[in-house]
């Protein structure tokens, strides 16, 4: 049993069921556009590669939510010693199909048996919006407690002041889940009640296909 274990949130087999339907159509899509693949956003991935160049030399790093493993995939290219989680169990099997030679595991944010100080780097990277309010908080002190002393956390998410219900994603398909969208400095804080000292901010505007967004990068204090 885990020493700090996590709330369960009430609505995660439908998140879990919702992303099952939508998994396939959303490998497709960042396959075939491009939508989703940092090597296509160059100020995501100069993020990314910040955060590669600093977890590099720590030890292990955890991709939370790592979809069809587009990032993990990236940072393995890399040379990070990198594997990937997430709840779905159809996105683990596109990212095994699309990154053979990466390590993947069916598991939600809030089910982690992490040890303390056993990682260099966690990623949280457009995947910890679909936590309650009441669990975020509780998911970031668990990664805080993860990581070893100077180890980097990065997460990247949706900002605004409602949360929005999809009722469909990806091509049409019903889906049923609530981003729950933060202020910055509000996610700031969390960050930092957390534990973590926050290093770096980047504020992106709405696009297209999304409203703005934020990606944060902290680190746990030597």
């Amino acid at each position: 049993m885990r020493a700090h274990p996590v709330d369960r949130p009430a609505d995660l087999d439908v998140v879990r069921d919702s992303y099952d339907r939508v998994a396939d159509n959303y490998a497709h899509m960042v396959a075939t556009t491009g939508l989703g693949d940092i090597r296509r956003h160059p100020w995501l991935k100069a993020s990314i590669d910040a955060f590669a160049d600093t977890v590099g030399e720590l030890g292990p790093v955890l991709d939370v939510g790592c979809g069809p493993g587009t990032v993990t995939g990236y940072l393995a290219e890399r040379g990070l010693d990198v594997s990937g989680v997430d709840l779905s169990p159809r996105m683990i099997e596109n990212a095994r199909r699309l990154h053979p030679r990466c390590r993947f595991s069916v598991a939600s944010a809030t089910e982690l048996d992490l040890g303390e100080a056993s990682l260099g780097g966690v990623l949280g990277w457009w995947s910890l919006f679909n936590l309650p309010r009441d669990v975020l908080p509780q998911v970031l002190a668990l990664f805080a407690r993860a990581l070893k002393p100077g180890g980097h956390f990065i997460t990247a998410t949706h900002v605004g002041d409602e949360d929005a219900v999809r009722t469909e994603a990806y091509g049409g398909v019903p889906v049923r889940w609530t981003t729950h969208k933060w202020r910055p400095e509000q996610l700031l804080d969390l960050i930092e009640q957390a534990g973590l000292h926050l290093v770096a901010e980047l504020r992106l505007p709405a696009e297209e296909y999304s409203g703005p967004g934020l990606v944060v990068m902290a680190k746990r204090p030597g």
